[in-house]
């Protein structure tokens, strides 16, 4: 039996096995669909928002710094009682100020899942 007898063969068995079902071809016209339309607008950048989180991380920072080095006693300070609450305020600072900058550093680099629709927009 020949290689070109066999093709026929399971050919002939294919036609035969689907005999009873209509087959129609799909539309080859185009269906209206532009790829524009699934893109999204430019991304607009939040500067206000950026310059915002920027000023919390630096003073959230420098507040944890020098409360740090007065509870280890490098700086004297007048009062000492002084200390923790400069902590807890640059704590509060310097957690939201680290992530939305964070956010826009990533988003600047386009890292997949970081944009800048994801940080607040102050108007």
């Amino acid at each position: 039996m020949s290689l070109h007898s066999i093709a026929d063969y399971f050919d002939d068995i294919a036609r035969r096995r689907n005999k009873n079902q209509d087959y129609s071809k799909l539309p080859t016209r185009d269906n209206g669909f532009v790829d524009a339309q699934f893109q999204g607008p430019a991304q607009k950048i939040p500067w206000k928002a950026i310059a915002l989180a920027t000023t919390l991380l630096v003073i959230g920072t420098s507040l944890l710094v020098f409360g740090s080095l007065a509870i280890s006693g490098r700086i004297q300070l007048e009062y000492p009682d002084r200390m923790w609450p400069m902590i807890i305020i640059g704590i509060i600072m310097f957690i939201p100020g680290a992530y939305h900058v964070r956010i826009a550093y990533y988003a600047y680099k386009e890292i997949p899942g970081f944009s800048f629709d994801d940080i607040p927009e102050f108007e």
